[in-house]
């Protein structure tokens, strides 16, 4: 095996799991999930059938990943965070047919006990501090809390507060990148100085 999985995880058949990753005590991945190179999960996580998970993704203990779901590379998802697939369930009505995908973009952190309401795009790097609810799609490099989330600010790839000078121009703590917000959408003017 290349990865490590913990005596107590059940991993159904038809599950590919990359090389790299760690699996800890009490998750259990159901068939026909794909999880990417060098990811790890807390204990007592559950990965849903037909999910696919990126490369670098971080899942910390208490989350379940249902069907509908994609998270990217190097997505993050805090403790008990939880995600939705069906908008009205009623446990008398079957609506399997109705579930709505969920895309987690490259580089997103979710805070702890974070909810996220089903048929929402998480953007690039976007940030969704600890307790939000999440209800409509965050644009990337966002910076969104409460209930339901509003967006607060700006961060960089990092997670940390983008900072705009005089010019409307921001410089990235990780790599150097250069931003301008212009018209409420936050413009890359340059990759990596």
């Amino acid at each position: 095996m290349e990865y490590f999985a913990h005596e107590s995880a059940v991993i159904e058949k038809d599950v590919q799991i990359g090389k790299g990753c760690k699996i800890w005590h009490f998750c259990h991945f159901l068939s026909g999930s794909v999880i990417g190179e060098n990811c790890s999960f807390g204990q007592n996580c559950m990965v849903g059938s037909k999910v696919r998970i990126g490369n670098g993704v971080k899942v910390q203990n208490n989350v379940s990943i249902y069907e509908g779901v994609e998270c990217e590379d190097d997505v993050f998802l805090g403790p008990s965070m939880v995600f939705t697939n069906v908008n009205n369930p009623r446990s008398f009505i079957e609506r399997k047919s109705e579930f709505r995908k969920t895309l987690l973009k490259r580089g997103c952190s979710i805070g702890a006990n974070v909810t996220i309401v089903c048929g929402v795009v998480i953007g690039e790097y976007a940030f969704v501090g600890a307790g939000s609810v999440v209800i409509r799609d965050v644009p990337p490099f966002a910076l969104i809390v409460g209930n339901p989330a509003r967006q607060i600010g700006w961060v960089d790839k990092a997670g940390l507060r983008l900072e705009f000078n005089e010019k409307g121009v921001a410089k990235d703590s990780y790599d150097g990148t250069q931003y301008r917000l212009k018209d409420g959408v936050l413009e890359v003017l340059s990759e990596k100085e």
